[in-house]
């Protein structure tokens, strides 16, 4: 499977304009660029507070998870998590506290990988503060999930995990289909592998599909939908099972002139620093049409609610 092809580039450079006050001067509309790394956290965690993603893995972890937790570890006395591209932990200890009702006793050793030092940071104090995590031992590699496989062939390390994650982290990798064979590779006899990805029916896959278009090239992911990592487990000939989970975004102050959750929120879907201010008007309209339309949104007592469900593959050793 190949990601899907990304845009053609445009040319956003900064564009000189008539002052509408004065005539006589001139005024500059700054590039688009794409978003550093700081910057994404902030734009992510907007789209956090107005979305149900975290919720619709909390109902993941209480209808699905102990089923999955409970045929782990084979009655080892130690089991061994990896998570990739685990960000700011959240949910990594929310599957820990799953883990530990399914094996009272039982001592937990998680690994993580994550490039992002403000992440590693806010994981760190996480743990810090979190209560019941005695058994439990954590180990942190800053690094990409390319960066932590090769280094894992450098040095010729067979460690194996009883369960890896990878939560809506694929979109940022290059090579998937390889990335997800390496992670595959690592689990132990009657392992798991779990990955997290949009669904084929959220409204990111028609956003990607049908109106590719009105998104800019400053958009540095890979658009990939639960579609495309099946494809791929298919021709791998691995064992899978994909759950779906409905989940909604709130993107109503996308559309307010002005509003700084809004103005955090497009950027995070179009991986572009202030797209609302530095985007052509042409390209703001079209996007913001494209996000009211049926295939990506519903309208909710006044409020318009992007359509983020969820696929959550269980992926078998």
């Amino acid at each position: 499977m190949t990601p899907l092809n990304r845009l053609p580039s445009m040319n956003f450079e900064a564009e000189i304009l008539a002052d509408p006050h004065d005539n006589s001067e001139l005024y500059v509309i700054p590039s688009m660029r794409s978003l550093t790394a700081e910057e994404y956290v902030e734009a992510f965690q907007s789209f956090l507070d107005h979305s149900t993603e975290h919720q619709c893995m909390d109902e993941f972890n209480k209808e699905v998870m102990p089923h999955i937790m409970a045929g782990l570890g084979n009655g080892k006395s130690t089991i061994n998590i990896l998570g990739v591209g685990s960000g700011t932990g959240e949910q990594d200890l929310k599957m820990i506290q799953v883990l530990q009702a399914a094996h009272p006793g039982v001592l937990i050793n998680n690994e993580i990988i994550e490039p992002n030092p403000q992440h590693v940071a806010a994981y760190k104090e996480l743990v810090n503060r979190a209560p019941d995590l005695q058994g439990v031992s954590f180990t942190w590699h800053q690094l990409t999930s390319s960066e932590y496989e090769q280094q894992v062939k450098e040095k010729n390390i067979h460690k194996k995990f009883d369960f890896i994650h990878m939560i809506q982290m694929l979109y940022r990798v290059e090579d998937i289909p390889n990335t997800i064979k390496f992670f595959h590779s690592c689990l132990n006899h009657q392992g798991k592998l779990l990955i997290i990805i949009l669904s084929d029916s959220s409204g990111w896959a028609s956003l990607w599909k049908k109106y590719r278009h009105c998104l800019p090239s400053t958009d540095s992911g890979h658009y990939i939908t639960s579609d495309s990592i099946t494809a791929v487990l298919r021709k791998l000939s691995i064992k899978y099972h994909v759950y779906e989970f409905p989940s909604g975004w709130d993107i109503t102050e996308c559309f307010i002139e002005g509003d700084p959750a809004g103005g955090h929120m497009m950027d995070f879907l179009t991986g572009t620093k202030n797209f609302l201010g530095t985007a052509p008007a042409a390209l703001r309209s079209r996007l913001q049409e494209a996000l009211c339309q049926p295939e990506c949104s519903s309208r909710k007592d006044g409020r318009v609610i992007f359509c983020n469900n969820l696929s959550m593959i269980v992926v078998e050793s």
